[in-house]
């Protein structure tokens, strides 16, 4: 595989960060540009960053010189962590220009000809880009992935739709303080409390799921159709999104049929060997309290869904609990896993 020179946009935030991290020493990409707001522009990294990830800032990003997005970067591939305005003016005028964006903004991701793509759920959606070049007249690319609790769900919801069919769901989310950024919510809100609500969440949460267990019949995304319903909290967890999910399924499968097909799936990543990808993109814990964020957010160095707590439901007929690292999985490696996903299969 030839090495592509890449671009992360909004360097300097939570998901920024967590790019620069998860690239460090990529076997297919290497970071030629960083992109920051007007007032860091000319500084460098480590001088303009106040780093969240736990270890030191790598050695190369830490040197670098921040410069603004524009749609000239010397970029074959750009990781998109920029704000929601930001991301309107010039995640398509970078695809306009020859640039592959992978975009983990929420800005584009419902837009009829842009794929939102889970590497093992729904790699066929890729073809769209051929579509949304045609009709744009774009010689780059704009890809996106999804939200990070709908990311989690749906690796574990695809596998049952597929098998079963999904009739109903319901799903609750206890979502990290990370999934808000920093700083994020303030400490007098977050210790000793749950807040309820995470503006726009829920709705993100419905229609992206939607999409992504939905079809492209070669012109258009066709959703899926099946009733869901998404409660979203904020919880006083560092990183790892906890959620509960009660589904009806077609054929009413025991809890075995269940835990048996989550083990069993795999997907064009895994098939690929591609570099990011998990070795088993959903775990089934057997104990009876977990997953637990603690314990079990790193999982496949953070790049797979935890599933446990696999049992009847006395209303809808299934329910478990899924567990999943929001930036790595949720947020950041999930768009380097789509860029390997597109680079193996010659889409960029």
């Amino acid at each position: 595989m030839k090495k592509y020179k890449v671009a992360v946009l909004g360097a300097t935030g939570t998901v920024g960060q967590r790019f620069i991290q998860l690239l460090q020493g990529h076997p297919w990409f290497e970071i030629a540009a960083l992109t920051t707001s007007d007032r860091n522009v000319g500084k460098r990294y480590d001088e303009a960053t106040r780093w969240h990830i736990g270890e030191r800032i790598p050695a190369a990003a830490a040197a670098m010189t921040l410069v603004p997005t524009s749609d000239d970067l010397n970029a074959d591939i750009c990781f998109s962590a920029l704000p929601a305005e930001a991301a309107e003016e010039w995640e398509a005028a970078l695809a306009r220009t020859g640039h592959h964006v992978f975009s983990n903004v929420k800005t584009h991701r419902m837009d009829a000809d842009v794929p939102l793509i889970i590497a093992e759920v729904n790699p066929d959606h890729a073809q769209a880009v051929k579509v949304q070049r045609a009709r744009r007249g774009w010689s780059g690319s704009l890809v996106t992935n999804g939200n990070c609790s709908t990311i989690h769900f749906a690796l574990a919801a695809a596998p049952l739709h597929r098998a079963f069919g999904i009739q109903r769901a319901i799903v609750t989310t206890m979502q990290a303080l990370s999934g808000a950024g920093y700083p994020g919510v303030a400490s007098l809100d977050a210790v000793d409390n749950v807040v309820p609500f995470i503006g726009g969440e829920e709705e993100k949460m419905e229609a992206e799921t939607m999409k992504f267990l939905g079809g492209w019949d070669g012109s258009a995304f066709t959703p899926a159709t099946f009733a869901f319903s998404a409660h979203c909290n904020r919880v006083s967890v560092r990183d790892g999104h906890t959620e509960t999910a009660s589904l009806e399924l077609g054929g009413d499968p025991s809890p075995e049929d269940v835990i048996a097909c989550l083990r069993a799936f795999r997907g064009r990543p895994q098939e690929l060997a591609l570099p990011s990808a998990p070795a088993t993109p959903v775990v089934v814990r057997d104990e009876p309290d977990r997953p637990q964020p603690v314990l079990d957010r790193d999982t496949e160095r953070g790049m797979a869904s935890v599933v446990g707590r696999v049992r009847r439901d006395a209303v809808l007929g299934v329910k478990f609990v899924v567990l999943g690292h929001n930036t790595i999985r949720g947020a950041a490696g999930a768009s380097i896993l789509n860029a390997e996903l597109f680079a193996a299969e010659g889409l960029v």
